[in-house]
C-alpha cells in the first residue's frame, strides 16, 4: 500500500476544518476536496503529527461550537465530485426523515428481526425488536443474560404462545445439541432439556 504524503495544501485544509468536526466527517470532507480514499487513521495520524484537535468530546459538539461548514458554500470544502455525492443523499425539502416515523411504526433491521418504534427523543432506544416489546408487555422485562426466541423459528410469528424466553446459557445448549425445531412443541421440548442441564452444569 502506498503511503499518502500530504501536500501544504492538504494539512492547511486539516488545520482549517478540523475543529468541531468528528474523524469520520473529516475524512470523508477531506477525501471530497482532494479526491481522494484516505482511511481515518491516516487522517488521525496526520492530525496527530499536526498537533491539532477537533475539541469534540466523546463524540458529541461542545455547546457553542460553531460547525466547520457554517456559512460556507459546498465549492468552498468540496470537489465537484464530493457535491455531486452530497446532492444524492442531502434531504429535499418535504421529505420526513426515518427518525420522524410516527410511534408504532415498523421496519426490519440488518439481521433480518422487525423492530417498532416506541418513543421519541432517546435515540438508539427509540427502536427496539417488536417480539421483545410484546413479550415484556405480557411478562414484565426480560432479565439481563435472557432472550426471547420464536418457538418455531419464524421471527414474523408474534403469536405470545411462540414467544419463550432463555438464557444464553440455554440458548447455547440449543443450539450445540439441535434443540430447535420448526415445530414450535418440539422445540418447547428442547427448552425444557437444556433447563435441566444448564442447572446441572452450574451445581
Amino acid at each position: 500500500m502506498i503511503r499518502h504524503k500530504y501536500l501544504k495544501i492538504e494539512d492547511q485544509f486539516l488545520i482549517d476544518n478540523v475543529k468541531g468536526i468528528t474523524l469520520k466527517e473529516l475524512t470523508e470532507r477531506f477525501n471530497n476536496k482532494f479526491n481522494l480514499q484516505l482511511s481515518e487513521s491516516s487522517i488521525a495520524n496526520r492530525k496527530a503529527k499536526l498537533n491539532i484537535q477537533s475539541g469534540i468530546v466523546g463524540g458529541q459538539f461542545i455547546k457553542g461550537q460553531i460547525p466547520f461548514n457554517e456559512g460556507k458554500k459546498w465549492s468552498e470544502y468540496m470537489s465537484p465530485k464530493g457535491q455531486a455525492n452530497s446532492r444524492k443523499t442531502t434531504f429535499k425539502k418535504g421529505n420526513i426523515p426515518t427518525n420522524c416515523k410516527p410511534i408504532g411504526s415498523e421496519r426490519i433491521d440488518k439481521n433480518g428481526y422487525i423492530l417498532i418504534k416506541i418513543q421519541d427523543g432517546h435515540l438508539n432506544k427509540n427502536w427496539v425488536r417488536k417480539h421483545r416489546y410484546l413479550y415484556e408487555q405480557s411478562h414484565g422485562k426480560i432479565p439481563k443474560g435472557y432472550k426471547v426466541i420464536f418457538a418455531d423459528g419464524d421471527n414474523r410469528n408474534f403469536d405470545l404462545n411462540n414467544l419463550i424466553m432463555v438464557s444464553n446459557a440455554e440458548e447455547l445448549i440449543m443450539n450445540q445439541r439441535k434443540l430447535i425445531s420448526e415445530n414450535a412443541e418440539h422445540t418447547k421440548v428442547g427448552v425444557n432439556i437444556a433447563k435441566l442441564l444448564s442447572k446441572a452444569k452450574t451445581r
